[in-house]
């Protein structure tokens, strides 16, 4: 069982302070009105939102130029995390650019843990571990399970991937975060016994799916059925690490193409 960290139990004590399973079908705003704050959405410029403290009050603000309402609950949830574990402290107010589970890490690290608890936090809120392995566990990974999930919670299929990867006894993946055609970072299951090559700050391999989608300039071009794309597992990996031989792996893609960014997530079958 993986270690609760201090994000997870506060997720989790404020879901039973509030006497609730999950906040999946309620708006929002409500909920933050029940923690005595006032969440509003207005356009902010070079961040996707913020958490202003007052006297009495606090006002949680989501930028209103976010295109996907599951975005949009994340960033949300992320500020309740920081209106919950980080009150009285000084938070920067650029670290939301381009805000995502992943990308962005490095301006997160330099500003402190304070964004990857807010982000952590936000994950079990709207993803309720206990509930996210009832309806994850014992099922063949897929890009469609993925997107099971992801609508299930209500929340982009990146949170899901990403929360899917940090939680126990599924089937184990590598995530790679690849952005403005560089690899920045990787990420496995412990129980994926592989090692990636030296692509950090590289272009991913040339025979990868992600590679596909930056040379179609980060357009979808496989449908659902066809989104697992079966590759060798020396496409990503170093063999000679583990002393193994090739085999057939699957690669799936996410792209964003508004910020030039690809999760690519690898497993074997």
């Amino acid at each position: 069982m993986k270690r609760s960290t201090n994000a997870h139990i506060q997720a989790q004590k404020l879901l039973s302070d509030c006497g609730l399973d999950e906040i999946t079908d309620l708006p929002m705003d409500l909920f933050v009105a029940g923690l005595d704050a006032v969440l509003i959405e207005e356009e902010l410029k070079h961040c996707d939102g913020k958490i202003i403290f007052g006297n009495s009050k606090a006002v949680i603000k989501v930028n209103s130029q976010i295109q996907f309402p599951e975005r949009k609950r994340f960033v949300a949830a992320h500020e309740i995390g920081h209106l919950i574990m980080h009150r009285g402290m000084k938070l920067p107010d650029d670290v939301f650019s381009n805000f995502n589970v992943i990308s962005g890490m490095e301006k997160m690290l330099k500003n402190g843990t304070q964004e990857l608890e807010a982000n952590e936090f936000a994950s079990e809120l709207l993803m309720p571990e206990k509930l996210f392995m009832q309806e994850a566990r014992g099922k063949k990974f897929s890009p469609l399970l993925i997107k099971q999930l992801a609508e299930r919670f209500k929340v982009s299929l990146t949170a899901t991937v990403f929360k899917y990867l940090q939680s126990d006894n599924l089937h184990p993946i590598c995530l790679v975060f690849i952005e403005n055609g560089r690899v920045k970072y990787w990420k496995k299951s412990d129980e994926l016994k592989v090692w990636l090559g030296d692509y950090n700050r590289l272009a991913p391999p040339a025979d990868s799916v992600a590679m596909e989608y930056i040379q179609k300039d980060y357009e979808f071009i496989y449908k659902m059925e066809e989104k697992a794309q079966e590759i060798s597992k020396s496409t990503w990996f170093n063999l000679k690490e583990y002393n193994d031989e090739d085999s057939v792996f699957y690669e799936y893609c996410i792209p964003t193409r508004r910020y030039k960014t690809i999760l690519s997530i690898i497993w074997k079958d």
